[in-house]
């Protein structure tokens, strides 16, 4: 069986030391679609070293990229086919107010949960970064193989799309993707050939390289921060996501957003476990405030691309 999750489970951790500077975090945000307009005050502190603020989101790529999707591949147990795994959602979770600008951390990473789905696997790989004065973030990618269920384990939470909220949303706003968004977004270090390779991505099923959805979950971020933070990247405290469809370079993406609050301020927390897999902690505390997130692709009559999406901020 190509997936052992018993082996996967209680493969050691991977343990690596990262570092980034303010380069990595200008490409990423580049990557994003960060920039437009260049000399735009609100587009300069994500570009600008002088005023650099690092968006929560750059953890997924601090030091060359979160193990992610390539990363749970080379874990003891799992043996599949690349053409055939999906990014299936993402959660993060910051345990501090910002991420820094410069920074050398300690990054451990291993698989916390499998999940058979019959005709597919779940697999859900947790990293948890931590620097000389103690926890950075934790950060979860779970990770669908198609065709590789079916050994009788724990099928895991549901990954039914959710419904968006009934009232109109308090905010609407739209972000092009440019055409070589996907080349510009790998260099900081997801060297998928399903986003830059047109042979690839067509023997993995799709008509052209399609967008990172870490890229749509960056972009995703910065539109929340920016329409409803006043661009503070300090007030986010978590986010996550489940990956619904594809993005294409050179559409249009719709970021509808509601604000909402829960009982004591919050609502549901940040990787509890209405999202799919373990979750990423605990509740952050009283406070804080929370954004509920549909995100869908213009051209395609809003074809889903981002669902489930919780930003909790203070």
């Amino acid at each position: 069986m190509p997936i052992d999750a018993a082996g996967a489970l209680a493969a050691a951790p991977r343990v690596r030391e990262i570092a980034w500077d303010h380069k990595d975090v200008q490409l990423y945000h580049l990557g994003i679609g960060a920039g437009r307009p260049a000399t735009d005050p609100g587009e300069l502190r994500y570009t600008l070293e002088s005023r650099l603020h690092v968006l929560p989101s750059f953890a997924t790529v601090a030091g060359g990229g979160a193990p992610g999707v390539i990363g749970t591949l080379s874990v003891p147990g799992v043996d599949v086919d690349l053409a055939r795994v999906l990014h299936a959602g993402q959660r993060l979770r910051l345990h501090r107010p910002a991420v820094p600008v410069r920074g050398r951390a300690r990054a451990s990473s291993r698989v916390v949960a499998v999940y058979d789905k019959g005709s597919a696997a779940v697999l859900v790989l947790r990293t948890e970064v931590t620097d000389a004065d103690g926890p950075l973030w934790t950060d979860e990618a779970e990770v669908f193989v198609r065709g590789e269920g079916g050994w009788g384990g724990e099928r895991g939470p549901s990954g039914r799309p959710s419904p968006p909220p009934a009232a109109p949303a308090d905010h609407v706003v739209e972000r092009a993707v440019r055409e070589d968004q996907a080349l510009l977004y790998r260099l900081s270090g997801d060297w998928n050939p399903l986003h830059a390779d047109p042979e690839f991505a067509a023997r993995a099923g799709f008509e052209r390289p399609v967008l990172h959805g870490l890229c749509t979950y960056g972009a995703t971020l910065k539109a929340v921060v920016d329409t409803l933070l006043d661009g503070d990247v300090t007030r986010v405290r978590g986010y996550r996501t489940r990956f619904a469809g594809v993005v294409y370079p050179g559409e249009t993406l719709r970021v509808r957003m509601w604000r909402a609050t829960g009982p004591d301020g919050g609502g549901p927390d940040v990787g509890g476990s209405d999202g799919g897999g373990p979750g990423v902690g605990g509740s952050d505390g009283g406070g804080a405030g929370e954004a509920r997130v549909v995100v869908s692709v213009v051209e395609r009559g809003d074809a889903p691309v981002l669902d489930g999406t919780v930003v909790r901020y203070e």
